[in-house]
């Protein structure tokens, strides 16, 4: 899992099938201090974040399709935001 912060979501007029009803975030991972550390990345939002949160990202995809129910030859989805974060403590 990764630590990110929503930047916004996207709008898509085409999108594989599996993405339907489905709201897309676009999401950068950050490191414990808050500052950036990859590139950033789509997720699939199930926790109705929004920009500027800092959320829990699922990066495997397997995982993700088993959380989703989904065939794992049918959806190329293989992000997924799965919690809000509201703190992090560090020692």
């Amino acid at each position: 899992m990764r630590l990110c912060k929503v930047m916004g979501s996207v709008t898509a007029a085409v999108k594989h099938p599996s993405f339907e009803g489905r709201a897309l975030l676009i999401v950068q991972p950050i490191d414990e201090n808050g500052e950036e550390s990859e590139p950033s990345l789509l997720a699939i939002d199930t926790v109705q974040a929004g920009p500027g949160d800092r959320v829990l990202v699922l990066s495997e995809g397997t995982g993700v399709r088993q959380i989703l129910g989904a065939p794992a030859t049918s959806t190329p989805i293989r992000s997924l935001i799965v919690g809000i974060v509201d703190k992090v403590y560090l020692d």
